[in-house]
């Protein structure tokens, strides 16, 4: 069978990783293979994540959105990065922009000259040196600039949207394009005698569904990648401990901000998050540390609007799958695992998957060997984006809960360990490889914002010019807060682009 096209492919579960996936492998294979996806409208979606980071635009592009057309149907803000409240202290506040700071298309030398600067006491905040940030503080936005020149070459930016309405818009763009849905509930998982590959599913009301590819999308269960292959779970909750969220929209009640909010409470975070139509709001926790109702509360009594439903429960065990890819059967989204939405990269790993599984694309003799090396990477993807996001958490000084001691004093991962001790001796930070997503610049913004200040600076840059560095930094910071200031509003820009709905949808 060595070569065999893969000629039938059938996801299981719809939702936003299961309609991406969807849309995606139709694009590639186009009529040659047969896409088809199977879900039950009696099975809800968790349908919370409404922040996204830049590479959503390339997963658009891949499918070929219309960009007006996606931010309406969705209600789509334009998202520059995310604000950070009490995180390093109580008291404490940062940004942490998309795109670099400094000038120029990488991040270059600036941390080098930036530290030996501040040193001097000539420079002066992170963020006075990011267009994304400036832009975000003035609630301006614009388009990204091809231009390596222009100031707007970094105005980098993702999306804000209501995740239930990306599936549906996605649903009616796969319809447009042939991919067949099926409606109905799975009940068995039939695997071959011979090779414990899945030969077909059974739907309640008998119906036999066969394919050569199964791609799981049943949400946290994993129907086919746990219930029926029993990958097995690689638990992570010693290092990210929580494990609940409430989730409720509140009333829009000001001007919609390009940015996300994530707010440090005393056993956990709270989101914010401001769509065209609503605000989008949760409250993630450890439960170990605070009982449901009492953050429930919490989050009830920080909204900034009248909550326009009952908050919605969440658990969750942060992990991932043993084995995403096994067989026959491809995991995506929560069937593969879970990291919490502080760094908005659930969609960003659902998109990683689709991407991997493009490139690795099986014929039906489904090489070990290609499905190894598919199971390597997304590992080490996953596993950079877990050290980020701990790293929120081991760098704070915070002690006023049992909750904040916990987290920063835990063991972390070597991997982490390394990188957080080269930044305190000199400000050295540096990128593992090409797959890694989160560049020097996040992790810049988040060990400096929260307080990790290197010992000394590189001492390369003491041969460099102070008068000449502080000057350029200044004219740096002039020329990102004068392009800011002549932006329009986020508001305005969506609607002269045609990207506000004319009718937003209730929450």
């Amino acid at each position: 069978m060595s070569n065999t096209p893969i000629k039938s492919i059938l996801i299981v579960g719809g939702g936003t990783a299961g309609w991406m996936a969807a849309a995606a492998i139709k694009r590639s294979v186009g009529p040659n293979a047969e896409v088809r996806l199977v879900e039950s409208a009696d099975i809800g979606v968790v349908g919370v994540g409404e922040a996204t980071v830049p590479t959503i635009k390339d997963f658009n592009a891949l499918i070929d959105l219309d960009e007006a057309e996606f931010m309406r149907e969705t209600r789509a803000t334009l998202k520059l990065g995310i604000e950070f409240n009490g995180w390093g202290r109580k008291d404490s506040a940062y940004f942490h922009p998309f795109g670099t700071y400094g000038g120029g298309s990488t991040l270059g030398d600036f941390p080098g000259s930036y530290f030996a600067m501040r040193e001097q006491g000539r420079a002066l905040s992170l963020e006075a040196y990011s267009i994304c940030a400036h832009a975000a503080r003035r609630g301006r936005v614009g388009a990204r600039s091809p231009d390596p020149r222009s100031p707007l070459s970094g105005l980098h930016t993702a999306y804000h949207f209501d995740s239930v309405l990306y599936g549906q818009y996605l649903r009616k763009v796969c319809a447009r394009r042939d991919i067949e849905r099926i409606e109905g509930e799975i009940v068995e998982v039939v695997q071959r005698p011979e090779d414990g590959f899945i030969d077909h599913v059974v739907l309640k009301d008998g119906r036999t569904l066969k394919a050569d590819l199964f791609i799981d999308c049943t949400g946290f269960r994993g129907l086919l990648i746990e219930g029926a292959l029993k990958a097995g779970y690689e638990d992570w909750s010693h290092w990210l401990p929580m494990n609940r969220a409430w989730a409720v929209p509140c009333a829009k009640v000001r001007a919609v901000d390009p940015y996300t909010s994530s707010t440090a409470r005393d056993a956990g975070w709270q989101w914010r998050i401001a769509l065209q139509h609503r605000t989008g709001n949760g409250h993630v926790y450890c439960s170990d540390y605070v009982d449901d109702d009492a953050a429930r509360e919490t989050l009830l009594a920080n909204l900034d609007g009248e909550a326009l439903a009952e908050p919605r429960p969440l658990r969750f065990v942060t992990g991932r799958r043993k084995a995403l890819w096994d067989k026959n059967v491809v995991s995506l989204g929560l069937s593969s695992g879970f990291i919490e939405p502080l760094e908005s990269t659930s969609i960003h790993l659902v998109q990683v998957g689709i991407f991997r599984l493009l490139q690795h694309w099986p014929d039906l003799a489904f090489s070990q060997t290609n499905t190894k090396a598919y199971n390597r990477r997304l590992v080490r993807e996953i596993e950079m984006v877990r050290d980020f996001v701990i790293l929120h958490y081991h760098a704070t000084d915070r002690d006023d809960t049992p909750f904040w001691r916990y987290v920063r004093d835990m063991p972390i991962p070597d991997s982490l360990a390394e990188r957080v001790e080269l930044f305190r001796d000199r400000g050295l930070m540096f990128q593992v490889g090409a797959d890694e997503y989160f560049q020097p610049t996040s992790w810049l913004a988040v060990m400096y914002g929260q307080g990790i200040v290197p010992r000394t600076h590189n001492p390369l840059y003491d041969y460099q010019n102070p008068e000449q560095v502080a000057a350029g930094l200044e004219q740096l910071r002039r020329g990102w807060a004068a392009t800011a200031e002549a932006l329009p509003t986020h508001e305005a820009y969506l609607k002269s682009h045609g990207m506000w709905a004319m009718d937003p949808v209730a929450a």
